[in-house]
């Protein structure tokens, strides 16, 4: 009995392959479109999976904003340049060229 079943299992490969060979005939470009589209939509998914960290961490910042007087006087003090009565800044150059 088992060579009966053995013999099913056989016919249902073949029959996989003749199908598989039959839309390849039909649409010679499908498996190298199937590639392009399976190397997108892994980006995407990697895209997707940094979003989600960036949106995090935003988050994070809007409740430590809302919450915590520190991190607003922080969030001022880079984004503003704002600086206390009686400090001084030193400029020494970097990512925002000239002074404000």
């Amino acid at each position: 009995m088992s060579g009966t079943g053995g013999r099913r299992v056989g016919w249902w490969i073949a029959g996989a392959v003749a199908l598989a060979g039959a839309a390849a005939a039909v649409d010679p470009d499908g498996l190298r479109k199937y590639l392009r589209l399976r190397v997108e939509v892994r980006r995407m998914q990697e895209e997707n999976a940094r979003l989600t960290s960036d949106n995090a961490a935003l988050a994070r910042e809007v409740r430590a904003l809302r919450h915590d007087p520190a991190a607003l006087e922080r969030a001022a003090r880079e984004e503003l340049r704002f600086v206390r009565p009686g400090e001084r800044v030193y400029w020494l150059g970097g990512a925002g060229g000239g002074a404000p």
